[in-house]
């Protein structure tokens, strides 16, 4: 009777024994699979590493090139005003001259009237606009309003009556307000 529960034993632990050689394998293949995974996850963060600080150094470049074209942007851009606006200098000049040789009146104004056309002329094809306010009804995105007077007429009721100093847009944005006298 003992030999016949030995026998379940030893194939007991013989069974147990193949058990642990196999669970002994697929734990090393699984180490193996696990190492394997490793690497190439290392390889993966090493290669997105190296794309972020190449994306990293190519957009400092991009900040600092255009901060730079910005600058020089700028620079042609007052360069080239200046330059239209030179004859107009030349203008005053002459008529600076003209005045200290010549006596005449009329001529003098007939001369200022001339600069000042050939100025608005220059400004206005660098984008400069007056804005007309006179009759206009007050609007704050275009007008400072100085005072407030009565209206002469009804139809003058909260309408521009006087304009103390004009108002300009540049390329449509405005750069000075006017400064005008509303009627209420």
């Amino acid at each position: 009777m003992s030999k016949k529960k030995e026998e379940p034993v030893e194939e007991n632990v013989k069974n147990q024994t193949t058990e642990d050689q196999e669970s002994t394998e697929t734990s090393e293949e699984n180490a193996s699979e696990a190492s394997d995974e490793v690497s190439a996850l290392k390889a993966d963060l090493a290669e997105l590493n190296d794309k972020y600080i190449r994306m990293y150094s190519e957009f400092d470049n991009y900040k600092r090139r255009t901060a730079r074209e910005r600058v020089e942007f700028l620079q042609s851009a007052s360069r080239d005003l200046v330059v239209a606006l030179l004859p107009v200098l030349d203008d005053f000049e002459r008529a600076e001259k003209a005045v200290a040789a010549s006596n005449d009146l009329e001529a003098f104004k007939e001369g200022l009237k001339l600069v000042h056309q050939k100025m608005k002329s220059v400004l206005s094809q660098n984008g400069l606009q007056a804005v007309e306010s006179v009759g206009k009804e007050f609007d704050v995105d275009f007008h400072e309003a100085i005072t407030k007077i009565p209206a002469p007429s009804e139809d003058l009721k909260g309408k521009v009556v006087d304009e103390v100093e004009r108002g300009y847009l540049l390329k449509d944005k405005v750069i000075r307000f006017a400064k005008v006298v509303v009627g209420e």
